[in-house]
């Protein structure tokens, strides 16, 4: 085992990083050490003044700093991953880390075709972040294997940021790999508010979302797939009072989107891509759903769509009133909002169903169809 590196890009924000450096130093490498050992490389992508950081930390972690001298985004990655031969790196942001050493657990438990290990990723303020699907992770908090990574060329860096881990995700499946998330893997994201643009972060995330559908989405999907993602940032935009922005990338999204490289997903693919396929792996392996109860969708959120073909497809009762229902199923497919929208619905008394578990991607096969839609009996 050759070991872990801990990949963290950094621009303008030397306090966060500081704490982030201090989180990773605080770290029991011990189990580390079983895996090959543990370093840090920081890409400086043109802080001013330029990042400052210690040779080792705490717990004798080696420490390097890249200097880019320009802003890369999350290509940065990309150029600090080349600096390692470690068997695995795991992704952070400056404003994010690791709260305990399970990080490491849940990499020496991987399954031999587990491109990528998604983490629990909380915030200060006791919710957790949004973002992800069961088979696509998070960028400021992901273990990804240095093989797959640089196999499927790492980031692309026209994304900038927001997004790129949708397409990093959807060629590491092309590739034959699985994405698995692990409750081990703990992450903090103190999601500092500096830099945060919402004009160019809705700019960015109607054009880069409408590039992914655009590469990977089966050829009969690919409109209604990039027609769902534009209503979806349109409100987001309308609640951010970003609506300026979201112009600015509709239009670069119109001019841009024909000239992206297909690289079209069968439709098993892209029902693992977006969700689908474990939702129905969860949903049908469920005792609550073998009864066959009188469900309502809740708190929808991105991907809800998915749970709704789910529920048609195995015949359960639908009804828009949660108080007729004998259980509210999570409409939404991203890990932190569906598990914090399920912790409000039990508070409430009701019984809840969250569309899918962690584990339920890894009963979806890798090279096939999805399991027959029928109940298991």
């Amino acid at each position: 085992m050759r070991g872990v590196a801990f990949i963290i890009p950094a621009r303008n924000r030397p306090c966060e990083l500081a704490r982030t450096l201090d989180a990773i130093g605080s770290l029991d490498v011990a189990h580390a050490d079983r895996l090959g050992g543990a370093s840090v490389i920081i890409a400086d992508n043109g802080s001013t003044p330029p990042v400052a950081a210690p040779e080792f930390l705490h717990n004798g972690v080696p420490v390097r700093v890249l200097r880019l001298g320009m802003n890369a985004g999350a290509a940065a990655r990309n150029i600090a991953s080349a600096e390692t031969d470690a068997d695995w790196l795991v992704m952070l942001d400056d404003d994010s880390h690791p709260v305990d050493s399970g990080v490491f657990d849940a990499i020496d438990s991987a399954a031999d075709d587990t491109a990528a290990i998604g983490a629990w990723i909380s915030l200060t303020n006791g919710r957790r972040e949004a973002g992800g699907l069961p088979e696509v992770f998070v960028g400021c908090g992901v273990a990804i294997r240095n093989e797959a990574f640089k196999r499927a060329g790492g980031y692309d860096a026209a994304f900038g940021y927001y997004a790129e881990e949708y397409d990093l995700a959807a060629k590491l499946i092309l590739d034959g790999w699985r994405i698995t998330h692990d409750a081990r893997f703990r992450v903090l994201h103190e999601k500092s508010l500096a830099q945060r643009n919402m004009d160019l972060i809705c700019r960015r995330l109607v054009r880069n979302n409408a590039w992914v559908a655009a590469r990977y989405a089966p050829k009969a999907e690919m409109r209604s797939a990039i027609a769902r993602d534009v209503a979806r940032y349109a409100r987001v935009a309308i609640r951010e009072s970003a609506m300026a922005g979201f112009g600015a990338g509709f239009l670069e999204m119109l001019a841009t989107v024909r000239t992206q490289v297909c690289h079209e997903m069968s439709a098993s693919e892209w029902d693992r891509f977006t969700g689908v396929a474990a939702v129905h792996a969860s949903l049908t392996s469920s005792d609550l759903i073998k009864q066959m109860p009188r469900v309502c969708v809740v708190d929808r959120g991105k991907n809800d769509w998915a749970v709704d073909r789910v529920l048609r497809e195995i015949g359960l009762p639908v009804t828009v009133n949660p108080e007729e229902a004998e259980a509210v199923i999570i409409g939404a497919c991203s890990p932190g909002p569906m598990h914090d929208a399920a912790k409000r619905w039990g508070a409430m008394g009701h019984r809840v169903i969250e569309p899918w578990t962690f584990g339920a991607a890894d009963r979806v096969p890798t090279t096939s169809g999805r399991p027959a839609l029928t109940l298991a009996a």
